[in-house]
């Protein structure tokens, strides 16, 4: 059953009922769809928000579509409208268009035509909302939402502090999940332009074919699917802040252009000609070693100097542990509050464990480890036990390798502790725990027996 709730809402505004029937059907499973049989009635709904596109029949009893469509533009600038006729005129569709029309099909419709154009209007209502939420205030991300404090994080705090009072380009490199956006973000909201769009961009998550158009815009028709005039992020970003995320996904022929941008302070719209001065400041980031692509002739070389004006390293968690008990108690916090939970944090062995883990996903693991511990503990203080596996292993791994001069030794430290976890976790039941250790329950009681654990729930 498919989940209406979710679903984008369509106005459908025409006098023949026929029409509004097949829209139903046409739409049925993509669009929540409501209609209107005149422009009055269209208005009030619109007015009611929740509207994302409108097909606005240019012929209406009651009111001229395009006087109709002028109103809506009043009273919604960011729905999408698409005329609907029976006549194909070249100077109406310039007219409505002229007017705010997002697209115009005529009569009779075809399905797949309907469905192509609802999609493309939609797209094109979501990027406006988008702008509008750009350029609104936003919240204020403070050197506080920054954790840590050791030496490592300390040259960060500083080189924050001086590069807030300039637009210098800056380029943060680190592993993945280090944080890379909240140090891009934390200096964006204490600089000059913090009342202006931070607009991030995911160079690597984007299409190649479709980078340009994101970063520059374009013009309607372009090319074949662009129906609407399209703003870039470059122009979402006017006298703000434009994060260019994973910057080494740039194809070469698109660093040569947003090189060009960079230099020039300008931008042409893909299938433009005019000119558009832009006034951004820029922060990079990547994950991977820029001047090994640049070596390797995957990344241009006067673009990684324009962009390495002040370049910010963000060290692995691995490299300063010293944090990772500030980062847990911070998370702790957040996620009490979040869930409605009251845990009292972690015990100090538990603490043992998260520090000895080497942390590959780097804060964003761990912010996701405390917030699955926090979820699934009622309260109280979280052990040993709680941790997830991997964690938990390698914790008592490199606790046996400390503590035991032989490997005999170290490995019967290890395997009294994980029998110990997997009882502990099946609520001493031991004919579960035998299964999940791949042991027969005789050959678990002996060993029980031996390392002198207790027979928990020795009759389940």
């Amino acid at each position: 059953m498919i989940d209406t709730a979710n679903l984008p809402t369509v106005l459908v505004v025409d006098d023949e009922p026929s029409v509004l029937e097949s829209f139903h059907a046409i739409f049925d499973g993509r669009f929540n769809v409501v209609t209107a049989r005149s422009g009055n009635e269209a208005l009030k709904k619109v007015a009611r928000g929740s509207i994302n596109v409108v097909f606005l029949d240019i012929a209406l009893p009651d009111a001229d579509g395009l006087q109709v469509l002028r109103s809506i533009r009043q009273c919604d600038g960011n729905v999408s409208v698409i005329m609907a006729t029976a006549s194909d005129s070249a100077r109406m569709a310039v007219q409505a268009l002229q007017w705010g029309a997002c697209d115009y099909i005529t009569k009779p419709f075809d399905a797949q035509e309907l469905i192509s154009a609802a999609d493309k209007a939609l797209r094109q209502e979501r990027l406006t909302r988008k702008i509008l939420s750009a350029r609104a205030p936003q919240e204020t991300c403070l050197f506080e939402n920054i954790i840590g404090n050791g030496k490592k994080m300390k040259e960060i705090y500083s080189v924050i502090e001086k590069v807030i009072t300039n637009d210098a380009t800056v380029l943060i490199s680190g592993e993945s999940g280090t944080g890379k956006e909240l140090i891009a973000r934390a200096i964006h909201y204490n600089s000059g332009r913090k009342q202006k769009p931070f607009v991030p961009i995911n160079c690597a998550g984007i299409p190649s074919n479709l980078l340009e158009s994101e970063l520059f815009g374009h013009e309607r028709g372009a090319y074949t699917d662009a129906t609407c005039q399209k703003l870039g992020m470059f122009e979402l970003a006017h006298e703000g802040t434009l994060f260019l995320d994973e910057i080494s996904g740039l194809k070469l022929e698109v660093q040569a252009n947003l090189l060009r941008a960079l230099e020039e302070r300008e931008i042409r719209r893909l299938g433009g000609v005019r000119i558009i001065k832009i006034d951004v400041r820029i922060i990079a980031a990547t994950n991977v070693d820029l001047r090994r692509a640049v070596e390797e002739k995957r990344f241009r070389h006067d673009l990684f100097y324009r962009l390495n004006v002040i370049p910010v390293y963000l060290a692995p968690l691995r490299e300063r542990k010293e944090d990772i008990p500030l980062l847990v108690s911070h998370f702790v916090g957040k996620y009490n509050q979040v869930f409605r939970k009251n845990v009292d944090g972690f015990s100090a062995d538990a603490m043992k464990y998260m520090t000895d883990y080497d942390w590959p996903g780097n804060v964003r693991e761990l912010k996701n480890v405390v917030e699955r511990l926090i979820a699934l503990k009622d309260g109280g203080v979280i052990a040993p036990q709680d941790l997830p596996f991997d964690i938990f292993v390698k914790g008592s791994v490199r606790k046996s390798l400390d503590q035991a001069g032989a490997l005999r030794q170290a490995s019967k430290g290890f395997e009294r502790k994980y029998i110990e976890t997997v009882l502990e976790r099946v609520g001493g039941n031991q004919v579960k725990a035998a299964k999940i250790l791949g042991i027969h329950r005789n050959a678990l009681f002996n060993k029980m027996k031996n390392f002198g654990l207790k027979k928990q729930a020795q009759g389940k």
